[in-house]
């Protein structure tokens, strides 16, 4: 590590982040996170077995359902783990202990595994009937089978490592959510049982297709069935009693000192190879295991049997991706691009010249990310006159242009400087490898505060005009990722307003310097003054509602759980105040209670694209509810985004702006399709309807007012 590497140690904040607690618990108050979470993936495993949803959407929802699961063991259940483990029992919201809280996750994932596998089954035979047949090997015909052993002796066969255990040979370390194939072996003439482990290879395809299929027709088989149906090939003269397959999940939720550590980047890059190989939290296994491997991995693993999981489908439905990428249009959603507003049509017209005339509220996907939000930064990067560039990047992708644009405006000379949030779980190899590279441009990089996560959404231009500067930013919902742009629903605001990009520029020099500014005029900003400005905006209604004007509090975001927000809001529907909360994923709130939450419904809209905009409503006395007051940012109303995580939200001041808001509002609320009702015990129902759904009328709002899509454009300029 260089020495200027060494230099960009995160400053620390005012004040050691604390572990997260609910200073007030109470089960008729409050619902369970964990619950509700399973609860929300219930929801998306709905969307597989949903004969609305197109035949391979619903093989990739059944492949997110699963890539969902295994994060939340990884992360939840494992900080559960952990917790007991050192001895720390803090209470849930609803007052469940941490032994509690995972007994009552086993009793739901038991269920819901049962119906994965239910789904799967379904969904196997009608895609046999779209002539998309999933073999097992007892359905090849002899040509088959002899054709997949040619392929399985010149492909696989040498990419398999054995590993057995015995005095010479220790128990294997077996990396997380790697599908294994256990095997029960023994010597001609012995009684003695060995074990070995034969990993499935991921670097190969999971699912094999077969050569003889002909066009308009797809026959597979999987990787793990080939390999498992010539195993004795990996053994030769020794005799295979028993094969299983299973698969390990391991605690991602490492403990970390921020405040001792000399690097960051270096104390990231040791959590990642220690968390290949951290203490295992669940063993998911196939049907009719041998008794005798089973314990034999149990014991190795010093697991209990709360920690096994007997699985009647397959082991690992994110194999099932192949499937669904399958190039058959009918069974999928209608090819969507997104549109490119009118004022960004035009390419040869500064993008700054647009921003200072007016302000641009974007909703991705609807309206082109590419077009607007990648295009200031580019432009940006090539704009002689721009002086400086400062963004926030949490997750970034893969080839991201924005990581091109910012090298390119760093080797021209411009000052720029990029906050790379290291802590993004699950994405910080990327993130190290960016900053590296960003670094080697000569960007300064930054890894923001000491025992904050910096999961604002932001960036800042900085352009000299006419003798004086002229700042431009854009605050959004989103991360600044090409690819989950077009599958994420997100809002953007691009601004040249002062009244925003002084507090922008004050919020750069918190994030990179030692500021304490505490008094943003129009910013929210975690953990500065969000919260209590949230609150004091819910408190506010309540007055309203009580002196008889209108009150209403609209919030759409991704998850809620910050108990003291939530006693304002039950506060709020007390004093007559309405209250709807749109929230993708978990609840810790209890709405329609008697006395306590009558005012108040909690829905959730699941469906093609992915929810994670937030969007904020307080109707403030106002007799035209667009005359209302709207934020767009970063944060859920959550205790982790107010307290623990550097976050910022802006309000949206144009009258044209605060009616589009109003609009996806409205959309959400009046959803009969894909929209699900919250009932006061956590349970969510679906409402029924065959109507369009929010989504699908969200494009068709989008094509009426934006006809010129990014195709087109590009067909237009070549």
């Amino acid at each position: 590590m260089s020495s200027t590497s060494r230099s960009k140690t995160p400053r620390k904040s005012r004040k050691k982040s604390k572990p997260i607690e609910h200073a007030r618990v109470s089960e008729h108050e409050f619902t369970n996170r964990e619950i509700g979470w399973l609860e929300f993936n219930r929801r998306v495993l709905n969307e597989a077995t949903d004969p609305r949803t197109p035949l391979l959407e619903r093989v990739r929802f059944l492949s997110i359902c699963s890539s969902n699961l295994d994060e939340f063991f990884m992360k939840r259940v494992g900080r559960l783990k952990r917790n007991i483990a050192y001895g720390f029992a803090p209470r849930s919201a609803d007052g469940k202990t941490p032994t509690e809280q995972l007994k009552a996750i086993r009793e739901y994932v038991i269920p819901m595994m049962q119906q994965m596998a239910l789904a799967y089954k379904n969904i196997r035979s009608l895609l046999k009937h779209e002539n998309i047949v999933l073999l097992k090997w007892s359905e090849l015909n002899e040509s088959e089978k002899s054709e997949i052993k040619k392929y399985y002796n010149k492909n696989v066969f040498p990419v398999l490592t054995p590993l057995s255990v015995d005095p010479g040979h220790p128990f294997p370390l077996i990396s997380n959510l790697s599908t294994s194939l256990g095997v029960t072996l023994k010597q001609p003439g012995q009684e003695e049982r060995l074990f070995a482990r034969v990993k499935i290879p991921k670097v190969l395809p999971q699912w094999i297709r077969l050569s003889s299929t002909s066009e308009g027709n797809f026959r597979f088989l999987s990787l793990l069935d080939v390999i498992e149906q010539n195993i004795g090939d990996l053994f030769p003269s020794m005799q295979v009693m028993q094969t299983m397959a299973f698969r390990l999940t391991r605690n991602a939720d490492v403990d970390r000192d921020e405040e001792d550590a000399e690097d960051l980047l270096e104390l990231i890059e040791e959590e990642l190879r220690q968390r290949r190989f951290a203490e295992v939290v669940r063993l998911e296994h196939g049907p009719n295991p041998d008794p005798w491997m089973l314990k034999f991995l149990t014991d190795e693993l010093e697991l209990s049997d709360q920690d096994v999981y007997e699985l009647q489908g397959e082991l690992d439905y994110t194999d099932l991706n192949l499937i669904a990428d399958l190039s058959v249009p009918q069974l999928k959603y209608e090819n969507y691009v997104p549109g490119v507003p009118s004022a960004f049509l035009d390419e040869n017209v500064s993008i700054f010249d647009l921003l200072r005339k007016q302000d641009y509220l974007l909703h991705h996907p609807f309206e082109s990310f590419k077009s607007t939000v990648e295009r200031f930064i580019r432009e940006a990067s090539m704009d002689p006159k721009v002086l400086a560039i400062k963004m926030t990047l949490y997750r970034t992708g893969d080839n991201s242009p924005f990581i091109k644009s910012l090298i390119r405006a760093a080797e021209q000379g411009k000052q720029v400087v990029c906050l790379i949030e290291l802590k993004a779980r699950f994405d910080e190899e990327r993130n190290i490898f960016w900053a590296q590279a960003l670094e080697n441009a000569g960007v300064h990089v930054v890894y923001g505060v000491v025992g904050l996560k910096t999961h604002a959404k932001t960036s800042l231009v900085v352009r000299q005009e006419s003798g004086e500067l002229r700042c431009y930013a854009h605050i959004g919902t989103g991360n600044y990722n090409v690819t989950t742009s077009r599958f994420y629903t997100d809002l953007g605001l691009l601004t040249s307003k002062e009244e925003i990009t002084n507090d922008v520029v004050d919020f750069f020099h918190y994030l990179t310097g030692r500021s304490l500014k505490n008094d943003y005029k129009n910013l929210l900003i975690a953990p500065v003054n969000m919260f209590t400005k949230f609150k004091s905006f819910i408190e506010r209604e309540a007055e309203h509602a009580k002196a008889g004007r209108p009150a209403h509090v609209i919030a759409k975001f991704n998850n809620m759980e910050e108990n003291e927000i939530g006693m304002v809001l039950y506060q709020a529907s007390q004093k007559g105040c309405d209250v709807d909360l749109i929230v993708r994923g978990f609840c810790s709130l209890r709405p329609g209670v008697p006395g306590l939450s009558e005012r108040l419904r909690v829905i959730s809209v699941i469906g093609r694209f992915l929810e994670h905009s937030r969007l904020f409503y307080f109707r403030n006395g106002a007799l035209d509810p667009v005359d209302g007051e709207f934020y767009i940012g970063s944060a859920d109303w959550m205790y982790r985004n107010l307290h623990a995580r550097v976050e910022a939200i802006t309000p949206i001041l144009d009258r044209s702006l605060r009616e589009k808001c109003w609009e996806i509002l409205q959309v959400c609320l009046k959803d009969q399709r894909q929209t699900w009702d919250m009932n006061s015990n956590g349970q969510y129902v679906q409402r029924k309807s065959n109507d369009v759904g929010v989504h699908q009328q969200l494009m068709n709002l989008s094509k009426q007012r934006v006809p010129f899509t990014e195709e087109s454009v590009e067909a237009k300029d070549t």
